[in-house]
């Protein structure tokens, strides 16, 4: 009788641990979009107009240009990597683009094709001067971040750039079948962005670099070579925020794009990729953007101060690096 009780006692902690551990798994694989879905429950609840179809359009437009952002600096912080020069880059990519952009001087492919090619220039001088140079990313991408910022006053004399054409403002403010034209893209970028990381030879080699650098080069990778790629890539999805940007407040803007770095990263580690690199997803990061999309939107319209929402972010984005250090332990 005792040794019949005492096998039911150990199946019933097995299938107590088994619980668990198909728990956790869930978890950690579907948690990000669990913790979104509590988000907006929890805003809609606390603020009537949130749920406003308006107003989750609107929520999804804003979060369209740090999502695009987000979604280079997640390959870069994949390889390990980190990218600072976001924001800066934005602004020189902003303030070039519009010089080209006044009605009547240019067709619209102009400014465009000179935007994505600063922006992806920038990114080139990133990876090259991380992967050739030898110098650590924070560092290369500090040193752009400075000096990108100072190439748009320089350019624009520190003034602002208006007076667009309407063919290039439709890019930010325009809508396709009542869809504001920046959440088409940034759909369309998502798509393409996890394709390319989670089906072809390039996020293999993106993965298999962050995970063990020195091992990917044994194993044949052009390491070097990859590493420029994966920056050249981040600053071309930069320069397609900037563009939008640009369009969506009709001004190319030396200021613009303050702390845009931060919001990027922020988004790419509360959507699950790992500082220590070898893991995020594109889709974790486009659902990180939702989440500081609507925690910034739901708290604005409960008029908490904008002080408390930066300290708010802080914390999350400390809490997101805490659970990522602690599944680094475990594993």
């Amino acid at each position: 009788m005792k040794t019949q009780e005492s096998t039911n006692h150990s199946t019933l902690l097995q299938n107590d641990s088994r619980w668990k551990e198909k728990a956790s798994q869930i978890f950690s694989r579907y948690g990000i979009f669990l913790i979104f879905i509590a988000m907006v429950i929890l805003m809609s609840f606390l603020t009537p107009a949130f749920l406003n179809v308006y107003n989750l359009i609107n929520i999804v437009r804003q979060v369209s240009f740090i999502g695009i952002v987000a979604m280079g600096v997640t390959m870069v912080i994949i390889t390990k990597g980190i990218d600072l020069s976001s924001g800066s880059v934005i602004a020189l990519v902003s303030v070039v683009a519009a010089s080209f952009a006044h009605p009547g001087d240019y067709p619209l492919f102009v400014p465009l094709v000179i935007g994505l090619a600063v922006g992806a220039c920038a990114g080139w001088v990133n990876g090259t001067i991380t992967a050739k140079g030898m110098i650590p990313p924070f560092i290369a991408t500090l040193g752009m971040m400075t000096a990108a910022r100072g190439l748009a006053l320089l350019y624009s004399d520190g003034k602002p750039i208006g007076d667009l054409s309407d063919s290039f403002l439709f890019i930010g403010a325009g809508d396709i079948l009542g869809i504001p034209f920046p959440i088409i893209v940034f759909v369309a970028v998502g798509i393409f962005s996890h394709l390319l990381l989670s089906s072809t030879k390039f996020g293999k080699y993106t993965y298999a670099i962050g995970g063990n650098e020195q091992a990917a080069r044994i194993s044949g990778i052009n390491v070097d070579r990859h590493l420029i790629y994966v920056y050249t890539y981040a600053g071309f999805l930069t320069a397609i925020a900037a563009l939008m940007l640009t369009a969506r407040i009709s001004v190319g803007q030396p200021s613009m794009g303050v702390m845009y770095e931060l919001d990027a990263i922020a988004a790419a580690v509360i959507g699950g990729t790992s500082l220590t690199g070898g893991i995020g997803t594109i889709p974790g990061t486009m659902v990180g953007a939702l989440i500081i999309g609507v925690l910034n939107n739901g708290l604005d319209l409960m008029n908490v101060s904008s002080y408390w929402q930066q300290i708010l972010k802080g914390g999350i984005i400390v809490a997101a690096v805490l659970i990522d250090s602690r599944k680094n332990k475990k594993s």
